[in-house]
């Protein structure tokens, strides 16, 4: 019995050639472009939240929603129950 190749098949000829497809469209051009421009910002990480249409109307921009995330934190920062020591009964 004779075992299998381990080396991937080469690729047929019609895959190989280009078509037209393959070429980049005369409207992109990125000769101007900057190598690397938002890779620190990439490494820094991001966390996007989706809103809900009907939450993203009442909000016109990320400052606001932020603004109003920070209000109600502070609020329910000063509305937590103080933590009370119970004393055991035997």
């Amino acid at each position: 019995m004779k075992k299998a190749s381990r080396k991937p098949p080469a690729p047929s000829r019609a895959r190989a050639r280009k078509t037209a497809s393959d070429e980049i469209l005369p409207h992109y051009d990125f000769r101007g472009g900057v190598r690397g421009k938002y890779a620190a910002r990439y490494r820094e990480g991001t966390n996007v939240v989706l809103l809900e249409p009907d939450v993203a109307a009442r909000f016109p921009d990320a400052a606001s929603v932020n603004r109003a995330l920070r209000a109600l934190a502070e609020i329910a920062d000063e509305t937590k129950p103080k933590s009370r020591s119970r004393r055991r009964t035997a």
